[in-house]
């Protein structure tokens, strides 16, 4: 892994644990044992770094939605789910979570790009679930861009809350959304 990777995956890291304003180069440095200089050699300001760390989730988004294209919408739905699995196992929140309890704060270029990433989920989630509703997969009243958005902010809470709450508490609340949505 290259400094600069290396970098970028710490300060993700230290985002989704502590907040974006709640970290700094100099916590960068002190943990992956160089200057401040060298980050700034990557990432001249932090909203560089801050452009830089959600544009890895947004490819790493667009792998995961091209990996299950042409999927049923049950292992699409699946998919998502892994993302929220994967960031519970890890005790941390998504980065949609964390950045937009800081977005007034931002740079206009980072809210541009979460804005990017936030797109990217909604329009992913909302095709599928549309899809599951025509193929009787799914069903759900709502238009899908509304269910899509109600199901991404349930996940996105239930990291976050979970914190507070029972550690079962995450799997309640993502068996109850598949439950809702299979319900016939």
């Amino acid at each position: 892994m290259s400094k600069r990777e290396e970098i970028i995956q710490l300060a993700d890291t230290m985002l989704r644990k502590k907040g974006y304003n709640a970290f700094s180069y100099h916590d960068i440095a002190r943990e992956v044992g160089i200057k401040t200089a060298s980050i700034h050699y990557h990432f001249p300001a932090k909203s560089d770094l801050g452009v830089a760390i959600i544009n890895q989730h947004i490819e790493g988004l667009k792998r995961l939605i091209h990996e299950h294209e042409g999927k049923s919408p049950v292992k699409q739905l699946n998919a998502f789910f892994s993302i929220y699995d994967n960031l519970h196992k890890e005790n941390k929140v998504c980065l949609v979570g964390s950045l937009a309890t800081d977005f007034n704060t931002l740079d206009a270029r980072v809210q541009e790009k979460l804005k990017e990433f936030s797109d990217l989920m909604l329009h992913w989630v909302s095709g599928f679930l549309e899809t599951g509703r025509n193929e009787g997969l799914f069903e759900f009243e709502e238009e899908p861009r509304s269910k899509a958005l109600m199901v991404i902010s349930h996940m996105l809470a239930i990291v976050q809350l979970v914190r507070l709450t029972h550690k079962q508490d995450f799997a309640m609340v993502k068996a109850a959304i598949k439950k809702e949505l299979l319900k016939k």
